[in-house]
C-alpha cells in the first residue's frame, strides 16, 4: 500500500508536535517524505523520514524515538536499573515496541530472557520495517513477545523478573494508567526479592508536580527511589526523567556495576550524574516540595467589551465568526440545538458559553437573545424571519449571512422603528462579491463609464488533487442543500433580455469556464441574478449573470441523476427510516425500471437522453464508483434524493491533510465615456488551511464576524434590514478585510479596446 502523502500534523513541509502536555510550545521537524501512516486500535500511527533526524516514529502526534538520538533514552532507562543490579537475568519490559530497550537489555551478559508486553501490536509490525537498527533485536532467541495489556500481563507473573523496564508514552490515552499506583504495586509483586524498575518520568522543565506525585507514589511502593534524567533534542525541553527503584533496602542505585559496551550515550560518570546533577530547582521540588521555579510576571486578560453577542448555530462558519468576535473580547454566547455541540465549540474560545436553543420556539428564541446587543443567525434562511422577530422584540440588532428574502425585507420598516439593523448577505457569496462588484461598479460610474456587462461565478471546491469522486466535490456539510439547489431555475440577462433556464435544463447550460490553466471548471446560473441590476444600480448592463463554477464532469453526472429519478425529494415508503434494508442495486435498477443486476442497470443507463453520448460510459463508471451499482445497503432517508445525500455524506468527505478552495471571479465589460472598452476582472483564489478552518468557513465567518465588530462600533448606524450594496459600506469592510485579514480580489485589465493603453489594477 502506497505511502500517504499528508498527515494532520505536517503543515507546510514540517511535522509540528503541538500538544496540550506543553502548552505555549512546540518540537517541528522538517519533513522529507511520510513512510507510513494507519491508525491502530489504540492510537494514530506515524513514521516519517525527516530532513536531519532520520526516520521519526510518532503516536498520537508525539515523537517517540528518531533515528538520530533514540540512543540517550533507550541506553539510559535500561542501563539505570539494569547496571546497579548485581545479576539481572529475567527482564520484562513493558511498552517500548520499538525495541530499543530490548536491544540495549541484551548488552548485558547475565541476561537469558527478555519479554516485551506491548499493547499495540502496529507499533512493533511498524518499527520492524523502518527502524531496523532498533528492532533487529526481536530475532535473538532470548526475546519473547506478549500483545496484550500490561495490567493484565503482570497479575499472571508474580515474582518472576529481575528487572521490569516500563517504556511508555506520555500519561495521556493507552499509557495513562502506567502512572497510576496500582500499576506501581503490579510492578512491585512481578519482581523478586532484589528485584528493579525503571519507568518514563516526564520532564522537570514542564511537568515538575506529576513528577512529585509519581516519586511519592514510588516512595510508598519500594525501598528505594530515585528520579534520574536524561538528555534527548526531540523530547519537550530536550529533557527526561527516569525514575529508578529497587524492591532491596538500602540497594544502591545510583552506582554501576559493570561496564556496558557498545553505547553511545551512557557511560560509568553519566550513570552517576543522571542522579547526581539534577537542578536545584529540580531537586527542590522532589526532595522539599518546593517550587523554585520564577514566577512568570503576570498580564491580565484584557477587559470585555461588555458587548453581549450570540451566535446561532453550530455549521462550519461559526467557528471563524465566533474566533473574530472574541478576538475582540466581546461576551459571546453560542446556542445550538445541543447542548454537547455547543460546548465543544465554546471549548477553545475564550469569553465564550455554550447554550442550548430550540430555534423552531418563539419563546425559546427570546429567552436565549435577551440581554444581547448583537444576534448572528448562522441557522438555516427559513428561520431568519423568526430570528428577527425575535430580535426585534428583544432590541437587539442581527446579522446573516444570508441573501435578504421576502419575509426578512417585510420586517425592514419594524427595524426602522425599533432603530434596530438587521445587516445580512455577508459572506462570501453573498458578501465578498459585492463589495469588489460594488468597487468597479462606482469607479466607473464616477468617471462617467457604464457597465455594460457584468458576469460573476463562485465555486467552494475540494483542491485539484481530492476532486477524487464521481462528482469532483466534496461536502462539509448535508448534501441536501446542494441537491436542492440543482433543481433550482436560473435567470439572467442577455443581451439586454431576460433569459431563462428550467430547473430541469440548468446542467445541460453549464458551460466551459476560464479562471485559469490550472482547472478545468464549468459554470452555470445561480438562480434570479435580474434583481442585481437594481440592487447594483446598473441599469445600463445589457448582460448579467451570477453563477456557480464547478469542476467539469460534474452537470453530466448530475444530469444522469437527474433524469434517472436520483433527485426526486417525493417521500417514499420504501426509503423510511425504519423500512426494510435494501441494496443500491435494488435502488437504481428500481428507479431505471430493470432488474437488480449491473449488466441490466448499464444498458439502460446507455439510453439515457439527456447525457452527452461521449459521456456515458465516463458517468456510468462514476456512478459504479459511488456505490450505485453494489450490494452496500442504503441509510434510508424517507425520500430517493435525501438517500442518496446520505450516500454522498459518507462517500464524499474531505479526508485527512485534503482543503477546500474557493474561487470567485467577477467579469466587467465597460464602456468609458469616451467611447473606449476595457474587459476587467476581480479574482479570488484561496485555500483551506491543513488542520485548520476550510477557506470557505474562513471567507464566510470573518465577514460576518467583521459586520458584528462595526455594528458595535457604530459604524453600521442606519436601522434597517440592510445588505452591503452601497460603495461606503463596501469600502469600510474591504479596508479591514485587507489589512487585518488578507482577504482581497486582485483586479487585472486583461483587453482594452479602441486603441486605449492597458491599465493593470493588480
Amino acid at each position: 500500500m502506497p505511502a500517504p502523502k499528508t498527515h494532520p500534523a505536517i503543515v507546510d513541509g514540517w511535522f509540528r508536535e503541538i500538544n496540550s502536555q506543553w502548552p505555549g510550545q512546540a518540537m517541528t521537524l522538517k519533513v522529507k517524505q511520510i513512510l507510513h501512516h494507519e491508525q491502530s486500535l489504540f492510537q494514530d500511527v506515524l513514521v516519517f523520514e525527516s530532513e536531519t533526524y532520520g526516520n521519526v516514529l510518532v503516536l498520537d502526534n508525539v515523537i517517540q524515538c528518531t533515528e538520530r538520538d533514540e540512543f540517550s533514552y533507550q541506553e539510559m532507562i535500561a542501563h539505570l536499573p539494569m547496571n546497579c543490579h548485581p545479576n539481572p537475568k529475567n527482564v520484562l519490559v513493558i511498552g517500548g515496541g520499538d525495541g530499543g530497550v530490548i536491544r540495549e537489555v541484551l548488552k548485558h551478559k547475565s541476561v537469558e530472557k527478555v519479554t516485551l508486553c506491548d499493547i499495540d501490536e502496529a507499533v512493533i509490525r511498524v518499527s520492524k520495517e523502518y527502524l531496523p537498527h532498533m528492532s533487529s533485536c526481536y530475532k535473538d532467541p532470548k526475546v519473547e513477545v506478549f500483545i496484550g495489556d500490561g495490567f493484565k500481563f503482570l497479575p499472571e507473573h508474580k515474582n518472576e523478573y529481575d528487572v521490569i523496564i516500563t517504556d511508555s508514552s506520555d500519561p495521556v490515552g493507552p499509557a495513562e494508567a502506567l502512572f497510576q499506583p496500582k500499576y506501581f504495586q503490579l510492578l512491585k509483586d512481578s519482581l523478586k526479592e532484589d528485584g528493579h524498575i525503571s519507568t518514563q518520568a516526564e520532564c522537570i522543565w514542564m511537568h515538575l508536580p506529576l513528577i512529585k506525585n509519581l516519586k511519592e507514589t514510588c516512595k510508598k511502593t519500594f525501598a528505594v527511589s530515585e528520579y534520574a534524567f536524561t538528555t534527548i533534542p526531540t523530547y519537550p525541553a530536550g529533557q527526561i526523567g527516569i525514575m529508578v527503584c529497587s524492591k532491596a533496602e538500602g540497594r544502591d542505585v545510583k552506582t554501576p556495576l559493570r561496564p556496558i559496551p557498545n553505547t553511545r550515550y551512557y557511560n560509568a560518570d553519566v550513570h552517576r550524574g543522571s542522579f547526581l546533577a539534577l537542578p536545584e530547582f529540580g531537586r527542590a521540588m522532589l526532595e522539599d516540595g518546593q517550587n523554585l521555579l520564577p514566577k512568570l510576571t503576570p498580564h491580565p486578560e484584557p477587559q470585555t467589551s461588555k458587548k453581549k453577542v450570540l451566535i446561532l448555530g453550530s455549521g462550519m462558519v461559526a467557528g471563524p465568526a465566533a474566533d473574530y468576535i472574541s478576538a475582540h473580547n466581546h461576551e459571546l454566547t453560542i446556542a445550538c440545538r445541543t447542548y454537547a455541540t455547543a460546548e465543544k465549540l465554546c471549548a477553545n474560545i475564550k469569553n465564550a458559553t455554550p447554550m442550548s436553543v430550540d430555534v423552531s420556539s418563539a419563546d425559546a428564541l427570546r429567552q436565549a437573545i435577551k440581554g444581547h446587543d448583537v444576534v448572528v443567525s448562522l441557522v438555516p434562511y427559513t428561520y431568519h424571519a423568526s430570528v428577527m422577530e425575535a430580535a426585534l422584540a428583544e432590541k437587539c440588532n442581527v446579522v446573516t449571512t444570508s441573501y435578504v428574502n421576502r419575509a426578512m425585507k417585510a420586517l425592514d420598516q419594524q427595524f426602522k422603528d425599533a432603530g434596530l439593523i438587521c445587516f445580512n448577505e455577508i459572506g462570501v457569496d453573498p458578501g465578498v462579491d459585492h463589495l469588489y462588484a460594488i468597487k468597479t461598479i462606482d469607479e466607473v460610474h464616477k468617471a462617467g463609464g457604464k457597465i455594460k456587462s457584468f458576469l460573476s461565478y463562485c465555486g467552494g471546491l475540494p483542491e485539484p488533487r481530492a476532486s477524487n469522486n464521481a462528482l469532483g466535490y466534496k461536502f462539509s456539510w448535508s448534501p441536501v442543500g446542494v441537491l436542492m439547489a440543482l433543481n433550482n431555475d436560473g435567470k439572467y440577462l442577455k443581451d439586454g433580455q431576460i433569459a431563462e433556464v428550467a430547473g430541469k435544463d440548468l446542467m445541460a447550460s453549464a458551460k466551459p469556464y476560464y479562471f485559469s490553466p490550472a482547472y478545468n471548471l464549468v459554470c452555470y446560473p445561480n438562480r434570479d441574478s435580474t434583481p442585481f441590476r437594481e440592487f447594483y444600480n446598473i441599469p445600463e448592463v445589457q448582460n448579467l449573470v451570477r453563477g456557480t463554477m464547478r469542476f467539469g464532469g460534474f452537470c453530466e453526472v448530475v444530469m444522469a441523476w437527474k433524469e434517472m429519478g436520483f433527485l426526486d425529494d417525493t417521500p417514499d415508503q420504501t426509503l423510511a427510516r425504519e423500512s426494510k434494508p435494501i441494496k443500491w442495486i435494488e435502488v437504481t435498477a428500481k428507479l431505471l425500471g430493470v432488474e437488480p443486476i449491473e449488466e441490466a442497470v448499464v444498458a439502460k443507463m446507455e439510453s439515457l437522453q439527456t447525457v452527452p453520448p461521449e459521456q456515458l460510459a465516463i458517468v456510468i463508471s462514476k456512478c459504479r464508483d459511488l456505490g450505485l451499482f453494489s450490494d452496500e445497503p442504503i441509510s434510508p432517508r424517507g425520500s430517493i434524493m435525501r438517500t442518496l445525500s446520505a450516500l454522498l455524506e459518507e462517500k464524499c468527505q474531505f479526508q485527512p491533510g485534503e482543503v477546500d478552495i474557493v474561487l470567485l471571479q467577477h467579469t466587467f465589460e465597460i464602456e468609458w465615456a469616451d467611447g473606449k472598452t476595457e474587459t476587467r476582472t476581480s479574482t479570488l483564489e484561496a485555500y483551506g488551511e491543513v488542520n485548520g478552518y476550510s477557506a470557505m468557513a474562513k471567507l464566510v465567518g470573518v465577514p460576518c464576524g467583521m459586520a458584528v465588530q462595526f455594528l458595535l462600533e457604530g459604524k453600521l448606524n442606519s436601522p434597517g434590514v440592510h445588505q452591503p450594496y452601497d460603495e461606503p459600506t463596501c469600502a469600510m469592510f474591504r479596508e479591514r478585510l485587507e489589512k487585518e485579514e488578507g482577504i482581497v480580489l486582485v483586479e487585472k485589465v486583461v483587453s482594452a479596446g479602441a486603441g486605449q493603453k492597458k491599465r493593470s489594477r493588480e
